[in-house]
Protein backbone atom coordinates (compact mmCIF):
# COMPACT_ATOMS: atom_id res chain seq x y z
CA UNK A 1 0.00 0.00 0.00
CA UNK A 2 1.65 3.47 -0.80
CA UNK A 3 2.40 5.25 1.91
CA UNK A 4 0.27 8.68 2.41
CA UNK A 5 2.01 12.03 1.87
CA UNK A 6 2.76 14.64 4.68
CA UNK A 7 2.41 12.23 7.79
CA UNK A 8 5.56 11.04 8.91
CA UNK A 9 6.04 15.13 9.09
CA UNK A 10 2.82 15.37 11.24
CA UNK A 11 4.17 13.06 13.48
CA UNK A 12 7.49 14.48 14.13
CA UNK A 13 5.76 17.48 14.89
CA UNK A 14 3.35 16.58 17.40
CA UNK A 15 6.09 13.76 19.19
CA UNK A 16 7.99 17.14 20.12
CA UNK A 17 5.05 18.88 21.04
CA UNK A 18 4.56 16.49 23.81
CA UNK A 19 8.25 17.07 25.05
CA UNK A 20 7.79 20.89 24.67
CA UNK A 21 5.00 20.51 27.37
CA UNK A 22 6.80 17.52 29.31
CA UNK A 23 10.29 19.82 29.88
CA UNK A 24 9.19 23.37 31.64
CA UNK A 25 6.85 20.61 34.15
CA UNK A 26 9.99 18.60 35.13
CA UNK A 27 12.26 21.52 35.53
CA UNK A 28 9.90 23.23 37.89
CA UNK A 29 9.34 20.44 39.48
CA UNK A 30 12.98 20.08 40.09
CA UNK A 31 13.99 23.78 40.79
CA UNK A 32 15.63 24.47 37.84
CA UNK A 33 14.98 27.48 35.11
CA UNK A 34 12.34 26.73 32.71
CA UNK A 35 10.49 28.87 29.64
CA UNK A 36 6.72 27.99 29.51
CA UNK A 37 5.82 31.24 28.16
CA UNK A 38 4.25 30.69 24.94
CA UNK A 39 1.09 28.16 24.06
CA UNK A 40 3.13 25.69 22.20
CA UNK A 41 4.60 24.64 25.69
CA UNK A 42 0.63 23.51 26.86
CA UNK A 43 -0.69 21.55 23.94
CA UNK A 44 1.48 18.30 24.94
CA UNK A 45 -1.84 16.70 25.53
CA UNK A 46 -3.68 17.84 22.59
CA UNK A 47 -0.69 16.64 19.99
CA UNK A 48 -1.53 13.47 21.92
CA UNK A 49 -5.21 13.47 21.13
CA UNK A 50 -4.43 14.48 17.35
CA UNK A 51 -1.84 11.18 17.00
CA UNK A 52 -5.11 9.24 18.47
CA UNK A 53 -7.24 10.88 15.24
CA UNK A 54 -4.37 10.23 12.83
CA UNK A 55 -4.19 6.43 14.31
CA UNK A 56 -7.75 5.85 13.64
CA UNK A 57 -7.70 6.90 10.00
CA UNK A 58 -5.16 4.85 9.70
CA UNK A 59 -6.33 1.62 10.57
CA UNK A 60 -9.87 2.00 9.85
CA UNK A 61 -8.37 2.47 6.74
CA UNK A 62 -6.30 -0.72 6.53
CA UNK A 63 -9.14 -2.22 7.90
CA UNK A 64 -11.86 -1.43 5.87
CA UNK A 65 -9.76 -1.55 2.47
CA UNK A 66 -9.02 -5.17 3.39
CA UNK A 67 -12.84 -5.98 4.05
CA UNK A 68 -12.98 -4.53 0.53
CA UNK A 69 -10.76 -6.71 -0.92
CA UNK A 70 -11.74 -9.56 0.91
CA UNK A 71 -8.28 -10.01 2.99
CA UNK A 72 -9.19 -8.48 6.31
CA UNK A 73 -7.63 -11.27 8.94
CA UNK A 74 -8.08 -10.73 12.98
CA UNK A 75 -4.93 -12.84 13.63
CA UNK A 76 -2.46 -10.92 11.08
CA UNK A 77 -3.71 -7.34 12.32
CA UNK A 78 -3.23 -8.14 16.05
CA UNK A 79 0.18 -9.79 15.32
CA UNK A 80 1.10 -6.59 13.04
CA UNK A 81 -0.27 -4.15 15.94
CA UNK A 82 1.75 -6.20 18.19
CA UNK A 83 4.92 -6.00 16.53
CA UNK A 84 4.80 -2.71 16.37
CA UNK A 85 3.76 -1.50 19.94
CA UNK A 86 4.51 -4.42 22.14
CA UNK A 87 8.49 -4.19 22.10
CA UNK A 88 8.19 -0.58 22.92
CA UNK A 89 6.13 -0.69 25.38
CA UNK A 90 7.31 -3.66 27.12
CA UNK A 91 11.39 -2.08 26.83
CA UNK A 92 10.31 1.41 28.05
CA UNK A 93 7.70 -0.46 31.30
CA UNK A 94 10.40 -2.82 31.93
CA UNK A 95 13.23 0.63 32.53
CA UNK A 96 10.33 3.02 34.05
CA UNK A 97 9.80 0.31 37.08
CA UNK A 98 13.91 -0.35 37.76
CA UNK A 99 14.43 3.24 37.33
CA UNK A 100 11.36 3.92 40.30
CA UNK A 101 12.24 0.87 42.03
CA UNK A 102 16.09 0.69 41.53
CA UNK A 103 17.91 3.43 40.12
CA UNK A 104 16.85 6.40 42.54
CA UNK A 105 16.92 3.98 45.92
CA UNK A 106 20.48 3.45 45.02
CA UNK A 107 20.81 7.37 44.15
CA UNK A 108 19.40 7.97 47.43
CA UNK A 109 17.18 9.95 45.41
CA UNK A 110 12.95 9.38 46.93
CA UNK A 111 10.62 8.63 44.74
CA UNK A 112 6.91 7.21 46.79
CA UNK A 113 6.23 3.88 45.35
CA UNK A 114 2.21 3.89 45.58
CA UNK A 115 1.54 0.15 44.24
CA UNK A 116 2.40 -3.30 44.53
CA UNK A 117 4.26 -5.74 42.12
CA UNK A 118 0.76 -7.20 41.55
CA UNK A 119 -1.02 -4.16 40.79
CA UNK A 120 2.01 -3.09 38.22
CA UNK A 121 1.68 -6.46 36.11
CA UNK A 122 -1.90 -6.65 36.55
CA UNK A 123 -2.64 -3.00 35.12
CA UNK A 124 0.02 -2.73 32.62
CA UNK A 125 0.24 -6.59 31.37
CA UNK A 126 -3.63 -5.93 30.51
CA UNK A 127 -3.66 -2.85 28.44
CA UNK A 128 -4.59 -0.21 31.36
CA UNK A 129 -1.73 1.58 31.61
CA UNK A 130 -4.15 4.80 31.54
CA UNK A 131 -5.66 3.61 34.44
CA UNK A 132 -2.73 2.45 36.57
CA UNK A 133 -1.25 6.08 35.76
CA UNK A 134 -4.07 7.66 37.18
CA UNK A 135 -4.07 5.89 40.11
CA UNK A 136 -0.68 5.32 41.46
CA UNK A 137 1.29 8.22 39.69
CA UNK A 138 4.01 5.78 39.27
CA UNK A 139 6.43 8.41 37.76
CA UNK A 140 6.37 10.12 34.46
CA UNK A 141 8.52 7.77 32.40
CA UNK A 142 5.50 4.99 33.07
CA UNK A 143 2.60 7.72 33.34
CA UNK A 144 3.67 8.56 29.61
CA UNK A 145 2.36 5.31 28.60
CA UNK A 146 -1.25 5.96 29.29
CA UNK A 147 -1.83 6.61 25.08
CA UNK A 148 -0.57 3.44 24.27
CA UNK A 149 -2.72 1.75 26.41
CA UNK A 150 -5.86 3.88 24.59
CA UNK A 151 -4.63 2.54 21.48
CA UNK A 152 -4.47 -0.55 22.45
CA UNK A 153 -8.20 -0.97 24.15
CA UNK A 154 -9.28 0.94 20.81
CA UNK A 155 -7.72 -2.44 18.87
CA UNK A 156 -9.12 -4.46 20.70
CA UNK A 157 -12.44 -3.81 19.97
CA UNK A 158 -12.34 -2.40 16.44
CA UNK A 159 -10.89 -5.55 14.91
CA UNK A 160 -13.88 -7.91 15.61
CA UNK A 161 -16.11 -5.43 15.49
CA UNK A 162 -15.21 -4.53 11.96
CA UNK A 163 -14.89 -8.13 11.25
CA UNK A 164 -18.14 -9.03 11.46
CA UNK A 165 -19.75 -5.86 10.70
CA UNK A 166 -20.60 -6.00 6.88
CA UNK A 167 -18.93 -3.30 4.64
CA UNK A 168 -21.82 -0.75 3.74
CA UNK A 169 -22.45 -0.84 7.51
CA UNK A 170 -19.09 0.49 8.77
CA UNK A 171 -19.50 3.77 8.24
CA UNK A 172 -22.94 4.35 9.55
CA UNK A 173 -21.78 1.97 12.42
CA UNK A 174 -18.98 3.75 13.29
CA UNK A 175 -20.69 7.25 12.95
CA UNK A 176 -23.46 6.10 15.77
CA UNK A 177 -20.50 5.23 17.90
CA UNK A 178 -18.42 8.77 17.47
CA UNK A 179 -21.88 10.87 18.26
CA UNK A 180 -23.27 7.86 21.06
CA UNK A 181 -19.83 7.87 22.48
CA UNK A 182 -19.04 11.11 22.85
CA UNK A 183 -22.37 12.07 24.49
CA UNK A 184 -21.48 9.22 27.01
CA UNK A 185 -17.99 10.68 27.52
CA UNK A 186 -19.20 14.10 28.57
CA UNK A 187 -22.07 13.18 30.15
CA UNK A 188 -22.22 13.37 34.06
CA UNK A 189 -23.64 9.51 34.42
CA UNK A 190 -19.79 8.22 32.55
CA UNK A 191 -17.28 10.55 34.73
CA UNK A 192 -15.15 7.56 34.71
CA UNK A 193 -14.78 7.95 31.31
CA UNK A 194 -13.03 10.99 31.57
CA UNK A 195 -11.18 10.05 34.64
CA UNK A 196 -8.96 7.68 32.90
CA UNK A 197 -9.28 9.80 29.76
CA UNK A 198 -10.96 7.02 27.61
CA UNK A 199 -11.25 9.97 24.56
CA UNK A 200 -11.80 6.89 22.02
CA UNK A 201 -13.96 9.44 20.02
CA UNK A 202 -10.61 10.83 18.85
CA UNK A 203 -10.41 7.43 17.51
CA UNK A 204 -13.50 6.95 15.76
CA UNK A 205 -13.42 10.41 14.25
CA UNK A 206 -10.20 9.60 12.27
CA UNK A 207 -12.09 6.14 11.38
CA UNK A 208 -15.36 8.37 9.74
CA UNK A 209 -13.05 10.68 8.03
CA UNK A 210 -11.09 7.90 6.28
CA UNK A 211 -13.86 6.11 5.62
CA UNK A 212 -15.63 9.19 4.12
CA UNK A 213 -12.17 9.47 2.00
CA UNK A 214 -12.40 5.98 0.49
CA UNK A 215 -16.58 6.62 -0.43
CA UNK A 216 -15.32 10.03 -2.53
CA UNK A 217 -17.78 11.82 0.21
CA UNK A 218 -15.35 14.54 1.08
CA UNK A 219 -14.94 15.61 -2.94
CA UNK A 220 -16.47 18.77 -2.29
CA UNK A 221 -13.82 20.07 0.34
CA UNK A 222 -10.83 19.27 -3.04
CA UNK A 223 -12.73 21.95 -5.31
CA UNK A 224 -12.69 24.46 -2.68
CA UNK A 225 -8.99 26.10 -2.77
CA UNK A 226 -9.71 27.87 0.74
CA UNK A 227 -10.80 25.00 2.65
CA UNK A 228 -7.47 23.34 2.93
CA UNK A 229 -6.01 26.74 3.64
CA UNK A 230 -8.34 27.47 6.00
CA UNK A 231 -8.00 23.85 7.75
CA UNK A 232 -4.31 24.42 7.82
CA UNK A 233 -4.26 28.17 9.25
CA UNK A 234 -7.36 26.84 12.01
CA UNK A 235 -4.50 24.00 12.99
CA UNK A 236 -1.52 26.46 13.61
CA UNK A 237 -3.98 28.90 15.04
CA UNK A 238 -4.85 26.12 17.88
CA UNK A 239 -0.70 25.33 18.48
CA UNK A 240 0.35 28.43 18.26
CA UNK A 241 -2.28 30.39 20.31
CA UNK A 242 -4.85 30.39 23.11
CA UNK A 243 -7.93 31.46 21.21
CA UNK A 244 -9.28 27.94 21.01
CA UNK A 245 -8.67 27.59 24.69
CA UNK A 246 -12.57 28.13 25.47
CA UNK A 247 -15.35 26.61 27.89
CA UNK A 248 -17.38 24.11 27.98
CA UNK A 249 -14.53 21.60 27.29
CA UNK A 250 -17.14 19.10 25.28
CA UNK A 251 -17.36 22.03 22.76
CA UNK A 252 -13.71 22.32 22.84
CA UNK A 253 -13.35 18.46 22.22
CA UNK A 254 -16.08 18.61 19.46
CA UNK A 255 -14.36 21.26 17.88
CA UNK A 256 -11.05 19.52 17.84
CA UNK A 257 -12.50 16.38 16.85
CA UNK A 258 -13.67 18.19 13.56
CA UNK A 259 -10.46 20.12 13.06
CA UNK A 260 -7.82 17.38 13.82
CA UNK A 261 -9.91 15.26 11.51
CA UNK A 262 -10.06 17.75 8.32
CA UNK A 263 -5.97 18.39 8.85
CA UNK A 264 -4.98 14.62 8.63
CA UNK A 265 -7.54 14.48 5.40
CA UNK A 266 -5.80 17.54 4.45
CA UNK A 267 -2.25 16.83 4.28
CA UNK A 268 -2.83 13.47 3.08
CA UNK A 269 -5.19 13.40 0.56
CA UNK A 270 -5.86 17.53 -0.27
CA UNK A 271 -2.71 18.85 0.02
CA UNK A 272 -2.80 20.42 -3.42
CA UNK A 273 0.20 18.82 -4.20
CA UNK A 274 2.07 19.95 -1.38
CA UNK A 275 4.28 17.16 -0.15
CA UNK A 276 7.34 16.97 2.73
CA UNK A 277 9.97 14.94 0.87
CA UNK A 278 12.81 15.87 2.68
CA UNK A 279 14.57 12.40 4.27
CA UNK A 280 15.34 13.88 7.34
CA UNK A 281 12.03 14.86 8.86
CA UNK A 282 10.31 11.62 7.19
CA UNK A 283 12.87 9.41 9.37
CA UNK A 284 12.28 11.88 12.47
CA UNK A 285 8.22 10.85 11.72
CA UNK A 286 9.42 7.34 11.44
CA UNK A 287 11.03 7.40 14.42
CA UNK A 288 8.22 9.57 16.47
CA UNK A 289 6.78 6.62 18.38
CA UNK A 290 10.52 6.34 19.89
CA UNK A 291 10.56 9.79 20.20
CA UNK A 292 7.35 10.18 22.35
CA UNK A 293 8.43 6.62 24.36
CA UNK A 294 11.73 7.62 24.94
CA UNK A 295 11.65 11.64 25.70
CA UNK A 296 10.72 10.91 29.28
CA UNK A 297 14.04 9.08 30.56
CA UNK A 298 16.20 11.34 28.28
CA UNK A 299 14.61 14.29 30.00
CA UNK A 300 15.29 12.71 33.44
CA UNK A 301 18.78 11.95 32.80
CA UNK A 302 19.27 16.16 31.41
CA UNK A 303 17.58 16.92 34.48
CA UNK A 304 19.66 14.75 36.72
CA UNK A 305 22.34 16.07 35.14
CA UNK A 306 21.82 19.96 35.74
CA UNK A 307 21.02 18.72 38.94
CA UNK A 308 24.88 17.52 39.72
CA UNK A 309 26.94 18.71 37.75
CA UNK A 310 28.57 22.14 39.28
CA UNK A 311 29.61 23.70 36.05
CA UNK A 312 25.74 23.30 34.41
CA UNK A 313 24.88 24.93 37.74
CA UNK A 314 26.69 27.93 37.38
CA UNK A 315 25.02 28.72 33.60
CA UNK A 316 22.43 31.56 33.41
CA UNK A 317 18.75 30.97 33.06
CA UNK A 318 18.32 31.05 29.79
CA UNK A 319 21.55 29.35 28.97
CA UNK A 320 20.29 26.89 30.74
CA UNK A 321 17.01 26.95 29.17
CA UNK A 322 18.14 26.85 26.03
CA UNK A 323 20.61 23.57 26.96
CA UNK A 324 17.66 21.80 28.68
CA UNK A 325 15.97 22.19 25.58
CA UNK A 326 19.20 21.39 22.45
CA UNK A 327 20.20 18.52 25.19
CA UNK A 328 16.68 16.65 25.57
CA UNK A 329 15.72 16.63 21.89
CA UNK A 330 19.08 15.79 20.76
CA UNK A 331 19.49 12.75 23.22
CA UNK A 332 15.57 11.26 22.48
CA UNK A 333 16.36 12.08 18.54
CA UNK A 334 19.46 10.00 19.02
CA UNK A 335 17.98 7.04 21.39
CA UNK A 336 15.02 6.96 19.21
CA UNK A 337 17.18 6.50 15.95
CA UNK A 338 19.13 3.39 17.25
CA UNK A 339 16.03 1.67 19.01
CA UNK A 340 14.58 2.51 15.41
CA UNK A 341 17.67 1.11 13.46
CA UNK A 342 18.94 -2.18 15.93
CA UNK A 343 15.61 -2.78 17.80
CA UNK A 344 12.25 -1.95 16.31
CA UNK A 345 13.18 -2.88 12.60
CA UNK A 346 13.81 -6.14 13.85
CA UNK A 347 9.89 -6.75 14.29
CA UNK A 348 8.95 -4.20 11.93
CA UNK A 349 10.71 -6.46 9.06
CA UNK A 350 8.58 -9.32 10.88
CA UNK A 351 5.37 -7.87 9.91
CA UNK A 352 5.60 -8.53 6.23
CA UNK A 353 4.93 -11.62 6.82
CA UNK A 354 1.21 -10.86 7.13
CA UNK A 355 1.20 -7.97 4.70
CA UNK A 356 -1.55 -9.08 2.31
Amino acid sequence: MKRLPNLDPLRFFLASLVLLFHLPQLSANQGLPYFDGLPIFHRGLEAVYMFFVLSGFLIIRIIYRAKIRGTFSIRDFYIKRILRIFPLYYLVLGFGFFFYNVILPYLNIYFEIKYTWKEALLYNVFFLPNVFAKVYEPGGIIEILWSIGIEEQFYLFIAPLLFFIKTKWILPVLSALLFGYFILYWSNVFEVLRDYTFVFFYLFTGGVIAILEEKKMLEVFKRRKFFPLLVCLATLLFYFTDIFMFEPLWLRSLITCLLFGFFVHTLAFNNRGVEMNNKIINHLGSISYGIYIYHAIILNAVVFLFLELEILQNLNKKLTVFLMLLLTFAGTILIAHISYTYFELYFLKLKNKFRK
